[in-house]
């Protein structure tokens, strides 16, 4: 494949074998139904991480399982904890991005229940 020329969908799964260990089935599904989605993904991933990008690829790693993990994504959590694992990052830094994931998580229950602490201000004890 030239720098020029379009990857097959099979090329595509190939990239996603090595970086991952495989590729997520949502994807796969989706590209057989719909090969357009799988090549807008591929241009979406290019755009968020350009291969000049300022982070380090193990970095770009645990932010990616951060956000997989507060949107709730298990395809993503699963894809980027297999990624962690062929990147060889240690367990320590993936335990940390858990824990600062749920950290978050808990912060902002306590910042959406606001409006619940000003009212149990205003109620007896």
């Amino acid at each position: 494949m030239s720098a020029t020329q379009t990857p097959t969908v099979e090329e595509i799964f190939g990239m996603m074998q090595k970086m991952m260990g495989a590729a997520p089935s949502s994807i796969e599904k989706a590209a057989r139904v719909d090969e357009g989605l799988l090549y807008e993904h591929l241009r979406s991933r290019q755009y968020a991480m350009p291969p000049e990008g300022a982070l380090d690829d193990e970095t770009r790693t645990l932010l990616y399982l951060a956000a997989a993990l507060a949107a709730g994504s298990a395809a993503c959590v699963q894809a980027m904890a297999n990624k962690a694992k062929i990147q060889g990052i240690s367990a320590a830094k993936i335990l940390e991005t858990v824990h600062i994931v749920r950290f978050a998580l808990a912060t902002k229950v306590i910042g959406e229940a606001e409006p619940t602490f000003d009212v149990l201000r205003e109620l007896p004890t």
